[in-house]
């Protein structure tokens, strides 16, 4: 059992180039089972503000039950609710049919109302997972509006201690919440944020996150980068299945190894990550070896959680000197493809900001190239999406027009999706360069 690590980069440059670019394509073993591994504690964590009454608070109390009767009889439970003080609606519980059946009871009278303080369940929620640290620690959190009741820097300075605590996936439901405070969570705590638009899509979004939740098998996954003396890390990104910024999150293992925490991973499971590194310019002909990835983790074995790091050789990245235009001049099909998703994320965030603002002439340039960019990488989902807040003239040129009546949870799902990114093509017209080995 060991991770997969292929590196797609070229790794020719010119004289004086002191930069390598490498995209990082990592496979979890697919016989790292969950049959009789490490425990699993979720956690739900709903907001019962005044906004949630009616159908929401209904909807909530039966997409929660509905997701605690799929958990295995192994996995243990909680469920937090806040409005500006968070209530610990079912506490601690091992997923028994027992224990399954008392919190649909006490489910039943949960009820809407008060302010909206997320930081009260983060902290709740917090204090319940302490109790299993060697547990995978997932939860889920839901709400529907904006964090009135409290200071942004309440919820900054509680995700600071959740960090590394456990990692949550994040919904807002309706449209009269903010993506940038429901992302900040989601992203701090290794998780995706997601717009559910009616309260009758929150079962069906708490069922895929049961799924989710119940097929990881690896705990504390990180990818690890040895470099040389004279070499430095310029940024780490994850670029797939989503873009997330890895740079500032580094942790020093030694003076040459950094690390970056990237979770818990199911079996068979796979990401991509762009990994750029400075070297110290070399001659032509000269060859160097600019990082060695490796990928550290926690699998269960006979003895409980044991300590690993995979090395694989064909993930070494290198630079090599060259006098010939023809080869330093190439860019790695991997490396252009998940540029080009990068920007194309930027440029939709940035033209729906300008939208708002009333900037409609820089709105349209930049949605145009986020239309351009979707279209050449293949990119339908986006392509689709971007549809539904502009009008489509020429997707290969970039062509628009902004539509004037657009859907709020259109805009919502379009910024909240577009760090989703698709793999590029193996085999694609471009042709790649391989594996930098």
């Amino acid at each position: 059992m060991a991770f997969k690590l292929e590196a797609f980069q070229n790794r020719y440059l010119s004289p004086g180039q002191t930069r390598v670019d490498a995209i990082l394509q990592v496979t979890a073993p697919a016989d790292a089972s969950g049959k009789g591994g490490g425990q699993l504690v979720v956690g739900f964590i709903v907001d019962k503000s005044g906004s949630m009454s009616g159908e929401r608070i209904l909807g909530v109390k039966h997409a929660v039950t509905r997701a605690i009767s799929m958990l295995d009889d192994r996995a243990y439970f909680f469920v937090v609710a806040f409005d500006s003080l968070a209530q610990v609606v079912v506490d601690h519980s091992q997923a028994t049919e027992v224990n399954k059946k008392a919190a649909g009871q006490a489910l039943v009278s949960l009820s809407a109302g008060g302010g909206t303080a997320m930081s009260t369940g983060l902290a709740a929620a917090r204090r319940i997972f302490d109790r299993s640290p060697d547990a995978i620690r997932q939860a889920v959190f839901l709400t529907d509006g904006k964090n009135e009741s409290e200071q942004p820097s309440s919820v900054a300075s509680e995700l600071e201690a959740c960090e590394g605590v456990f990692q949550c996936d994040c919904w807002g439901v309706g449209t009269d919440w903010r993506v940038g405070e429901v992302q900040e969570i989601a992203r701090e705590l290794l998780g995706k944020a997601s717009l559910i638009p009616d309260p009758q899509g929150i079962d069906a979004a708490f069922h895929a996150a049961m799924a989710k939740a119940s097929s990881k098998t690896l705990k504390d996954v990180r990818l690890r980068l040895w470099t040389p003396q004279g070499a430095d890390v310029v940024f780490v990104k994850q670029v797939n299945p989503t873009i997330e910024e890895l740079t500032d999150k580094a942790k020093a293992v030694s003076a040459q190894v950094r690390e970056y925490m990237t979770g818990a991973w199911s079996a068979g499971e796979s990401r991509d990550f762009h990994v750029a590194i400075s070297v110290r310019a070399g001659g032509v002909n000269d060859e160097m070896l600019a990082a060695r990835p490796s990928m550290a983790y926690q699998a269960f074995g006979a003895n409980g959680w044991e300590g690993r790091e995979d090395k694989p050789a064909e993930a070494r990245l290198f630079a090599n000197w060259t006098g010939e235009d023809s080869l330093s001049s190439r860019i790695d099909d991997h490396v252009a493809h998940y540029t080009g998703q990068d920007e194309l994320a930027n440029a939709i965030r940035e033209g729906l900001e300008q939208r708002e603002k009333g900037n409609l002439a820089a709105a349209t340039e930049l949605l145009g190239q986020a239309v351009q960019i979707a279209h050449a990488s293949h990119n339908a989902d986006m392509t689709q999406r971007l549809a539904k807040v502009v009008e489509v003239v020429d997707a290969a040129n970039g062509t628009i027009r902004l539509k004037r009546d657009v859907k709020k949870a259109a805009t919502m799902d379009l910024e909240l999706e577009s760090r989703t990114t698709k793999r590029v093509a193996r085999g694609g017209s471009a042709g790649g360069h391989g594996p930098g080995v």
